[in-house]
């Protein structure tokens, strides 16, 4: 059983996982973010790569991943801080980056480095189903990581059926085709989009991310899903103070109050 499915077996609350980007607001505040997630009580971690293009990405996270490519942030100085990062949390880390840095890396050396550091499932958005399954599919599961597949209101069932076949996590349901950011409130389309995948009885638990930025998304998101994955409110919370003990805290007011 892998960290992933421990916590949704174990779980019976909504499960709360936090986008945050590397190297951002500081180059060196990696661990220290994770630490103050972990104990704060959130259940499952994205780590950002930053990246120069992340096209699925809204201004505030896209501007977060410039900061931290100038504060000098690269792939092999991220796995340096993350190296003892199993000795301060045990919840399901994920990385989350787009296929060129991982390319230039090596696809499979990341993967390898990834498990080492203690990573457990990776995100690449930009990385499509039918090439993951021809190609790297094999690369990913040799190395124990998961590598979690996101549906969007335009993924036909058939494909969802196939992205549940092929998941040994959980599925991350994107709220809508645009790019990530924050919402006041979710549509009523996006509302039966959530319900239509509900419906569907999926293998895998759902988490629903994009747009979840406060106490009513949130909600919203976890009574279609299992939970809810946030990120640029996190971001915008690290921006408004440099304790990041209290950007976490403001973090959980502004999801739950």
């Amino acid at each position: 059983m892998n960290r992933f499915q421990k916590l949704f077996k174990t779980k019976n609350s909504p499960v709360l996982s936090v986008y945050f980007t590397a190297g951002f607001p500081k180059i060196h505040d990696t661990a220290e973010i994770i630490r103050q997630l972990s104990d704060s009580g959130i259940d499952m971690i994205e780590i950002g790569i930053p990246f120069s293009d992340p096209m699925a990405d809204g201004p505030v996270i896209q501007h977060s991943s410039q900061i931290a490519l100038n504060n000098g942030m690269t792939l092999p100085l991220l796995f340096e801080q993350l190296k003892d990062i199993r000795k301060i949390t045990d919840i399901p880390l994920v990385l989350m980056g787009y296929l060129n840095p991982v390319l230039q890396y090596g696809f499979e050396a990341f993967c390898t480095k990834a498990a080492e550091t203690g990573i457990d499932g990776l995100i690449i958005p930009d990385l499509p189903m039918r090439e993951y399954l021809n190609e790297f599919q094999g690369i990913v599961q040799k190395s124990g990581l998961e590598n979690i597949l996101l549906i969007t209101p335009e993924t036909s069932e058939d494909r969802i059926r196939r992205i549940d076949a092929n998941s040994h996590s959980f599925i991350y349901m994107v709220s809508t085709a645009s790019t990530t950011g924050a919402k006041k409130d979710f549509g009523e389309d996006t509302v039966a989009y959530f319900k239509r995948v509900k419906e569907m009885n999926l293998i895998n638990p759902v988490l629903t991310g994009f747009g979840v930025s406060n106490r009513k998304t949130f909600e919203t998101a976890c009574q279609y899903s299992r939970g809810a994955i946030t990120g640029s409110v996190f971001i915008r919370c690290l921006q408004q103070t440099s304790d990041i003990s209290k950007a976490v805290k403001l973090l959980l007011e502004t999801l739950h109050s």
